[in-house]
């Protein structure tokens, strides 16, 4: 018996002006703005899939997963957010063109690392990820939507401004409600769609298994295990935040590698993340924090939302920034196998992470790639073979593995070094300070401005600092005198294509190196984040047990003054500091 082609259909829209990806590819925006506009997901995801050349388009496969946050849209859309992406990738109506296959996560679920690494492994043109990172989930929360390239890595600059460009004069979508996926089943799906030639198949894949399977090709598993259940064995706190992470850390790190079940917590994804900021620092990650305060633990981690940012703590609650975590990674790639068979070609960091990497890099006599914030920019690195592991100061590391951060390699990565050193994650630590020199450093974070305001925080600050008499300036704070060496607002030439990306951040280099930044971030047009970070270095180790914010506090005081942010804002103080 004949099946009945499923219709697809074309719905008239109007554009909307703000779609403008946020870098990457994404758009972020409150959940409610999704809810009160009409067909704004809808358009989104259309423009996106259209911004795909038709040759790359036609009968290509599509990689699409989601974190978990499927929140108060479901009444709008009467179906998961999840299918808005299945229904769409059917057909594009502006090329006339189908998109073969989908592979779906079974669930829905797949990590931003995963979607990395299924794009990859199946040669697919793209892929669409359903989060918005570390923000918070549910009604009043934030929702998003990224786009994974060919690479696996963030779209480029010119992907997302060919995405705004569609979206400005969409005038139709089109979408086949009348799909139904089952999710929850592994296998291929196929659907007749009218007008169409070939089935439309829907694979939906094990979550997991495709990336543990890479991970295996990258780490001695064996060392970790024995880690975790040998005689010496240590105690570990992972917390997935009630994110997408969960499943990946009961299934590789309890599992595969023999962790107790209770080593893992708020492992169950949950469309709000348990009313908390899926945000792995020392300000929400509280419940990993106390736990690990009190001594029973020798090892902690968290991870955000999506997967690909994490935080380590050691026992008692030490605390190993994510500058410092990424320089200590670096010295010490030797402990994993897929290096030793690799080898190392460069390091890459963004401008605010603070130049602890440099200092291993000098060492190891590999070359170092400073880029704006943002994953895309390393993708270009170690597509060309220049870059072998990268990092930014948000929590975010990983290597040419991937084409994108991975909070779980970067934890793995510390239990093989535990495994190999044999010494606690504070003596590490410390011990890397003793060879390099402490780096100290911190960040203040603004949250939830006013976007003018911060706008034009940054104009005037940006008018003060590049001014050519700010370049002899002297600051007297306290027993402390700090001389200006040089500013800038920063510019980057990716050494790859000539590419030049500009004002991506104020500096203020100061005589001794030490180092104040400030930076607007762009996750969201609503509501602004301006971020101030200070660094100050010590090379003698009798200086390298003192408390980071007391020792960049001149700093901080250098930065409120200049950038008067307290009094333009109201605020009496940062909203988070890491």
């Amino acid at each position: 018996m004949e099946r009945t082609p499923i219709p697809v259909l074309t719905v008239q829209t109007a554009p909307y002006e703000d779609q403008r990806p946020t870098g990457g590819g994404g758009l972020r925006r409150p959940t409610g703005l999704f809810e009160s506009q009409r067909n704004y997901l809808p358009n989104f995801v259309q423009s996106l899939l259209s911004s795909v050349d038709l040759r790359d388009r036609q009968g290509c496969t599509m990689v699409v997963g989601s974190d978990g946050r499927i929140s108060s849209i479901l009444g709008l859309y009467n179906f998961y957010p999840l299918h808005i992406c299945p229904y769409m990738c059917v057909y594009i109506l502006v090329s006339k063109s189908l998109i073969g296959r989908l592979v779906i996560g079974q669930n829905g679920i797949l990590s931003t690392p995963a979607v990395s690494c299924i794009i990859r492994k199946i040669k697919a043109a793209g892929g669409i990820i359903l989060t918005a990172s570390h923000s918070p989930g549910g009604p009043g929360g934030e929702f998003g939507v990224k786009f994974e390239v060919a690479n696996g890595g963030p779209a480029p600059d010119i992907v997302s401004e060919k995405i705004y460009q569609i979206s400005k004069t969409l005038e139709e979508y089109a979408i086949c409600p009348d799909l139904r996926v089952d999710l929850s089943r592994l296998g291929r799906q196929e659907f007749d769609l009218e007008n169409k030639f070939k089935p439309f198949r829907v694979e939906i894949v094990d979550s997991v298994e495709i990336y543990l399977n890479l991970l295996r090709s990258i780490f001695d598993f064996n060392a970790i295990r024995n880690l975790l259940t040998g005689p010496n064995q240590i105690k570990i706190r992972i917390d997935a935040m009630n994110g997408v992470m969960g499943p990946y850390v009961r299934r590789i790190l309890c599992d595969e590698l023999g962790a107790p079940a209770n080593s893992a917590i708020n492992c169950v994804p949950l469309e709000d993340f348990g009313g908390q900021p899926p945000d792995p620092n020392l300000t929400y990650a509280t419940a990993l924090l106390e736990a690990m305060k009190g001594g029973e633990y020798g090892f902690g981690a968290a991870f955000d939302a999506d997967g690909d940012r994490y935080m380590i703590l050691g026992q008692n609650g030490f605390f190993v920034n994510a500058s410092d975590s990424l320089a200590i990674i670096a010295a010490n790639l030797s402990c994993i196998p897929y290096f030793c068979q690799m080898g190392v070609r460069g390091f890459g960091r963004s401008m605010p992470t603070s130049t602890a990497l440099d200092k291993v890099a000098k060492v190891m006599k590999v070359p170092v790639y400073e880029t704006p914030a943002g994953w895309r920019y390393f993708s270009n690195l170690m597509d060309s073979g220049r870059c072998s592991l990268c990092g930014e100061e948000s929590f975010g590391t990983g290597s040419d593995h991937l084409r994108e951060k991975d909070g779980l390699w970067a934890v793995l990565v510390w239990l093989s070094i535990l495994a190999a050193r044999k010494q606690s994650v504070e003596e590490i630590v410390r011990n890397h300070w003793a060879k390099f020199g402490r780096h100290y450093y911190c960040r203040f974070d603004y949250e939830a401005l006013e976007p003018r305001t911060a706008y034009f925080i940054m104009r005037d600050l940006e008018a003060l600092i590049t001014d050519k008499s700010f370049s002899r300036q002297q600051f007297a704070v306290g027993n402390n005198i700090y001389s200006v060496e040089r500013t800038d607002s920063f510019e980057y030439i990716d050494p790859v294509d000539g590419t030049v990306t500009k004002r991506q951040g104020l500096r203020i280099i100061f005589s001794d190196a030490s180092r104040l930044i400030f930076r607007m971030s762009a996750s969201s047009h609503v509501r602004a984040t301006l971020r101030i970070y200070a660094e100050s270095y010590e090379k003698d180790p009798s200086q390298h047990n003192k408390e980071a914010q007391a020792v960049l506090s001149p700093l901080i005081a250098i930065a409120l003054k200049i950038s008067q942010i307290h009094e333009r804002t109201g605020r009496k103080g940062p909203t988070v500091i890491t």
